[in-house]
């Protein structure tokens, strides 16, 4: 899991590299009408491939021990994200990907820090971390919306093929969140595993911030551009 943060942190260069391209862009934009299985992999295949979604996904889940917690906190996160994909998209409410990518970043540093205490420590508060992962839901909601957005996406069928996309979406968080806790569930069981899990948190909060840095940077550079 360290390695995989660490992956992260060196491959943060390419911000935009879970977007919808190549081969994906032009099915998406050759769409005529209703197309429910390539949409569902698409979005399967975004979520899976969407390293800050699925890093704040690891902060949500890192210190929950009750199957029913992880199932409240994930809803509240799918319900968020799922809410503005499709406003974003069908309410055509739009957004600069730049600055939203960076407030996904921002989430990611946001519950590492909380994970190790800080706010508690710092600040003598602690924030309503379902309020905050809901929020949070909201704004990666944006940020998925973003990426199809960036596409002409043909009017014609337009609601099933966004409710077949989340879903997908749904299925790839699934996907990734069964191996994510498999391999907690595994690390808890091993020596030293509470010196190593804050080391874990620094890192993904690390993490956070230089997704942060590379999206401003974007954010800056196409503003000057």
């Amino acid at each position: 899991m360290l390695a995989a943060l660490l992956l992260v942190l060196a491959t943060a260069g390419t911000a935009a590299a879970h977007g919808l391209g190549g081969k994906d862009a032009a099915f998406v934009a050759g769409t005529s009408g209703p197309d429910i299985i390539p949409f569902l992999y698409l979005g399967a295949k975004h979520m899976v491939t969407g390293y800050d979604h699925l890093l704040f996904l690891l902060g949500v889940i890192f210190f929950l021990y009750r199957f029913k917690d992880v199932a409240l906190y994930v809803t509240l996160f799918s319900v968020g994200h799922s809410l503005t994909l499709l406003l974003g998209v069908l309410g055509g409410i739009e957004m600069n990907p730049y600055a939203i990518d960076a407030i996904i970043g921002l989430s990611v540093a946001y519950k590492a820090f909380d994970n190790l205490g800080g706010f508690r420590t710092v600040f003598g508060v602690q924030p309503n971390t379902r309020v905050a992962v809901f929020g949070f839901g909201l704004i990666h909601g944006f940020g998925l919306a973003t990426k199809l957005q960036a596409l002409e996406l043909p009017q014609n069928g337009l609601l099933i093929n966004m409710l077949a996309f989340n879903v997908g979406v749904e299925i790839g968080q699934m996907i990734a969140l069964t191996l994510m806790l498999a391999l907690i569930l595994i690390w808890r069981s091993l020596p030293g595993y509470r010196r190593l899990s804050t080391a874990a948190n620094v890192l993904l909060m690390t993490a956070g911030f230089v997704l942060i840095g590379f999206q401003l940077g974007g954010l800056v550079y196409g503003a000057s551009a």
